[in-house]
């Protein structure tokens, strides 16, 4: 399947974040060792679908981008791992959520995590998974300097071993 990162963003926007490439410095594959097997290991996702928990949480904020095309909203949710599908929304403008909200699975893949879990094939799944609003401004200064550290903050209460990325 093809996804068009662009398709929901007006044409004009398209040069702007198509083919820009990495940042100096940044060329290169961001890669951690794990550190212990990964049978052993307690694993988390991370999607930027926009998902959050709404019988506990904010949506993200879609005013402020829709205010300002260019801006993505940085903040982040911890989704409970028992948390209801049922109970997850979709806060994004740039992706359709119809599907997303049918079945949340697609963008935080939980179920297929438990099965690993079941299989032996991972030790662990986290108590909480990690939502963010993907398309976020290209510099990215809010992301290094707030969101990342908290993020990595909630990983390390939790025990976290190694994170599964999930895009949307």
């Amino acid at each position: 399947m093809n996804v068009d990162s662009y398709r929901f963003l007006p044409r004009s926007f398209r040069p702007l974040y198509e083919g820009r490439g990495a940042f100096p410095g940044e060329e290169g594959p961001v890669w951690a060792p794990l550190g212990k097997r990964l049978a052993e290991a307690r694993v988390a996702l991370l999607t930027s679908a926009g998902l959050f928990d709404r019988s506990s949480q904010e949506p993200f904020d879609l005013e402020s981008e829709r205010a300002d095309p260019l801006w993505g909203d940085p903040s982040w949710r911890a989704i409970s791992a028992t948390a209801e599908s049922s109970d997850l929304g979709v806060s994004h403008l740039h992706i359709d959520p119809d599907d997303l909200v049918a079945d949340p699975e697609i963008a935080l893949p939980r179920r297929a995590l438990e099965w690993l879990v079941a299989d032996r094939v991972v030790g662990h799944a986290a108590p909480n998974h990690i939502s963010v609003m993907g398309y976020q401004d290209r510099s990215l200064p809010g992301w290094r300097d707030e969101t990342a550290p908290r993020i990595v903050e909630q990983l390390r209460r939790d025990e976290v071993d190694a994170v599964v990325l999930a895009p949307a």
